[in-house]
């Protein structure tokens, strides 16, 4: 009989402890985490939970191998999920020396990665020569507050094997957490960075005191204008109406638990960008992922009103004020 494949988790945010905290729900399961700082492994260690996110979250932590060697835990695991910032995958990735070939790569990360402008499946596998066969992404509308509160949440598993999303959709499910598996991975990817873009324009407006009547408006524009892109860039069947692609706009733009809706209000209400950055604490992956899709979209050249003005609010300093007055006049 095959030994069942041992998971890692790689990073110590809030999204990376959701996620291990669902790999865990399987109490026989041991896994891998990889976190940058020692001192927050050692404190982990002691308290039972993330002493910096999620503190309701509690870990049995004789089931957890932690390690601040990425090395370390590449080695001794066959699943590596990837949950990091994607301004900070790079930096991360500059430690590793064991090989990525043979692993099942795995990203939870919702953004692009910055410079090179790839989404981060298509960056494993440029860079690091992973198969396409052994790539994944995890998506769908799934808060980690909410799973650490063991709400009902919903994953989709991207992947170009049916096989091994099926594996890891599986070893995903538990009583909180429903999974289904789709082939659409790049689709996924492209539309878990564009919600983020659309929670800070959502996040914006709100700021601005524009009312529910128009942030209607501006999210069914949104799905539009995200159909539009990935039609183009990434032509494939999909529903644009699932909870993987709708699901995940809504959630991220509407929630109090989103920090791309809560970074955009604060912009809204006259906060400059650097002064909302310092003040969240937490990396807003839209801020980012605006000018990666703008800078990809010159290519492209995709009628997108509301990824442009948050790009001239954010990178063009317009006044958001004036910007927004602008985008009503483009939307219906």
């Amino acid at each position: 009989m095959e030994k069942t494949p041992k998971i890692a988790v790689m990073g110590g945010g809030s999204w990376a402890t959701a996620i291990a905290k669902i790999c865990m729900a399987n109490r026989e399961r041991r896994i891998g985490w990889y976190m940058r700082r020692k001192e927050q492994i050692t404190e982990f260690q002691q308290l039972g939970r993330n002493p910096s996110y999620l503190p309701t979250a509690q870990f049995d932590v004789s089931r957890i191998d932690f390690s601040a060697n990425i090395n370390e835990v590449v080695k001794k695991s066959d699943i590596l999920i990837f949950v990091t910032p994607s301004p900070f995958l790079k930096q991360h990735l500059k430690k590793l020396r064991v090989s990525l070939k043979n692993k099942l790569i795995v990203s939870a990360i919702k953004g692009i990665v910055p410079d090179d402008n790839l989404v981060v499946s298509e960056y494993f596998h440029k860079e690091y020569d992973v198969p396409l066969e052994n790539l994944m992404v995890i998506s769908g509308p799934s808060h980690a507050e909410e799973v650490a509160m063991d709400r009902l949440s919903y994953l989709t598993i991207g992947g170009f094997s049916r096989e091994n999303s099926k594996m890891l959709a599986d070893m995903l499910r538990c009583n909180y957490v429903k999974t289904s598996v789709v082939d659409d991975v790049f689709g996924l990817e492209y539309a878990s960075v564009l919600k983020n873009v659309y929670a800070i324009a959502a996040g914006i407006c709100h700021g601005l005191k524009y009312g529910d009547n128009f942030q209607a408006v501006l999210v069914s524009n949104a799905i539009q204008e995200m159909n539009r892109f990935l039609n183009i860039v990434n032509e494939k069947q999909r529903n644009i109406n699932e909870s993987a692609y709708l699901g995940d706009l809504l959630v991220t733009a509407y929630s109090k638990f989103s920090r791309n809706r809560t970074f955009g209000t604060m912009i809204g209400k006259g906060y400059s960008v650097k002064t909302a950055q310092l003040e969240m604490e937490m990396i807003a992956e839209g801020y980012y992922g605006t000018k990666c899709i703008y800078e990809i979209n010159k290519d492209y050249q995709v009628n997108m009103p509301i990824l442009n003005a948050v790009y001239n609010i954010l990178y063009g300093k317009i006044s958001p004020v004036i910007e927004i007055k602008v985008l009503t006049d483009l939307i219906r």
